[in-house]
């Protein structure tokens, strides 16, 4: 597991406060990095099939995490791209904003 995804693992557990994702799994992909799986129980590192697959560079997925890039702005500036459940995929940018 890369650093990145390590790092982004536990800002993800500590953003959802132990809630987790209603509706998942939901899969993101960074670009080089590796993927993050998000369901009920929180986020873990993995690549298994989900409802909605979000891919990102590792810079736009950073600045995401971190507050500075809203997820539907980065989808719509094309450096987010949803594949699968959008509705899945509003939940999950809500968790990460």
């Amino acid at each position: 597991m890369s650093e990145l995804v390590s790092q982004a693992v536990t800002a993800l557990n500590a953003k959802m406060d132990g809630q987790g994702l209603d509706g998942g799994p939901a899969k993101f992909v960074i670009a080089d990095e590796g993927a993050i799986m998000i369901d009920e129980n929180g986020a873990r590192e993995g690549d298994e099939p989900a409802e909605v697959t979000l891919t990102a560079e590792a810079e736009t997925f950073q600045s995401i995490l971190e507050g500075d890039l809203d997820a539907t702005a980065a989808f719509m500036q094309g450096k987010l791209s949803v594949d699968g459940d959008m509705g899945l995929a509003m939940k999950l940018a809500a968790v990460l904003g």
